[in-house]
């Protein structure tokens, strides 16, 4: 999987938010925000592909959580990401 082009994480008021960058991602019914993890973990893979094991290794080498753990976050997190559509 891969994120898709044309949105960017940015730092807002101390959120992370996913932004559109381009009139055909923008549809401001629906904001994309994340906590300190998920931004991590978006601008670690931003412009790569990536699977769910990829974002477990990256969590479990920087917190402390079990891969088991990690997995389950990762799996609710890449849900709301294709919710949102910002995943190929």
């Amino acid at each position: 999987m891969r994120i898709k082009d044309g949105f960017t994480l940015r730092e807002l008021c101390g959120e992370h938010v996913v932004i559109g960058e381009g009139l055909s991602q923008v549809n401001f019914n629906k904001i994309l925000s994340m906590n300190d993890s998920a931004g991590y973990l978006w601008k670690e893979v931003q412009g790569k592909d990536f699977t769910l094991e990829d974002l477990v290794k990256l969590l479990t080498d920087r917190y402390e959580v079990t891969a088991e753990v990690a997995m389950e976050d990762v799996k609710r997190m890449v849900s709301v990401w294709q919710e949102h559509g910002v995943l190929e």
